[in-house]
C-alpha cells in the first residue's frame, strides 16, 4: 500500500502525461532571509500556481501560515534541511523537519539538501539514507537536492562531479534528484543517464535574460531531464506567472525557447 501511496503523491508533483515537473523552490528565507520576491508568500505562491507550476517547495513555518493562499491549489513539498549564510559553514545542512511533520501538514513530498564534499558530508548522507527509509515506509516521495560543494570541488558544474553526486542521490533512495545544470545538452545527458531516477535541473542564480535561462531548461529536457526546479529566476521575475507558463510550455508542451516566450510572455 505504501507503494501505491507514493505513486499517488508523485502524480501531485509531476505531470501525469509527460512525467516531468516544474517546481518552484521558495526555501531561501532560512539561508538568505526575506529576499526580493519572498516577502508576500501567499501572493507569490498564487502567482506560480496560476502559471501552472506542479509544486512549490517550502519550509514548515510558511506552510503553517497558509502557503496555498486564496487561489489555485498546487503540489506541496516540505523541505527538511536548513542552514544560514550567517553561520560558520553555510554548506553544513542540518535537519529542521521530518517526514511525519510533512504528512501532518498535508505535503505531497519532502526534499533534502545534500552538499557532497562539505565538511559535514557524512552527517548529511546519513540523514538522506535514514529519511529515504522513512519515506519508503510511509509512501512519501523524496526529492534529493544533490550539490557538489566543498574544498575539493574545483568546479561545481563539472560533469564528472555532478553526475557523481546525482548518482549518490539515487543510490541512497531518492525518487527524484535535483542538481546543477552542467552547461550543455551533451554533458547533462551523462548526468541523466548515470542517475537512474528522474533528474530535474536546478534553476541556479538569477540569469541576465529570460532567453539564457530558458535555453538551459530546454537543453536539459532534450538531454532527458525531468524538468526544472527554479526559484529566483521565477519569484524574482517581473511577472512570475508568465515565467512559469513559459517553463511549462518548454517542459510539458515541448516548445522551443522562442516559441514558448512568444506564446506566453506577451
Amino acid at each position: 500500500m505504501t507503494e501505491l501511496g507514493k505513486r499517488i503523491r508523485i502524480d501531485r508533483i509531476m505531470n501525469r502525461n509527460t512525467r516531468r515537473t516544474v517546481i518552484i523552490p521558495m526555501d531561501h528565507g532560512i539561508t538568505l532571509g526575506p529576499i526580493k520576491g519572498l516577502y508576500d508568500m501567499k501572493t507569490i505562491v498564487n502567482q506560480v500556481a496560476e502559471g501552472g507550476a506542479n509544486a512549490v517547495l517550502l519550509h514548515k513555518g510558511i506552510i503553517k501560515a497558509g502557503y496555498r493562499g486564496y487561489g489555485k491549489d498546487i503540489g506541496l513539498i516540505l523541505h527538511l534541511s536548513g542552514s544560514t549564510a550567517l553561520g560558520p559553514d553555510p554548506d553544513a545542512k542540518v535537519q529542521v523537519a521530518d517526514v511525519i511533520e510533512a504528512i501532518k501538514l498535508g505535503a505531497d513530498a519532502v526534499s533534502i539538501h545534500i552538499n557532497v564534499g562539505s565538511k559535514t558530508e557524512d552527517k548529511q548522507l546519513k540523514f538522506l539514507g535514514k529519511t529515504a527509509k522513512i519515506c519508503e515506509d510511509w509512501g512519501v516521495p523524496l526529492l534529493a537536492m544533490m550539490y557538489p560543494r566543498g574544498e575539493k570541488i574545483k568546479d561545481q558544474y563539472d560533469v564528472d562531479v555532478v553526475k557523481h553526486v546525482a548518482r549518490i542521490g539515487a543510490e541512497l533512495g531518492a525518487d527524484i534528484v535535483k542538481t546543477n545544470y552542467t552547461g550543455s545538452e551533451d554533458t547533462f545527458r551523462e548526468v541523466v543517464k548515470g542517475c537512474l531516477v528522474p533528474v530535474v535541473m536546478a534553476g541556479g542564480p538569477k540569469t541576465n535574460t529570460d532567453e539564457e535561462f530558458c535555453q538551459m531548461v530546454y537543453d536539459s529536457i532534450r538531454a532527458g531531464g525531468a524538468g526544472v526546479a527554479a526559484g529566483r529566476n521565477v519569484f524574482q521575475h517581473e511577472n512570475p506567472t508568465k515565467m512559469v507558463r513559459v517553463l511549462c510550455g518548454i517542459v510539458h508542451e515541448g516548445l522551443d525557447v522562442k516559441t514558448a516566450l512568444e506564446k506566453y510572455m506577451k
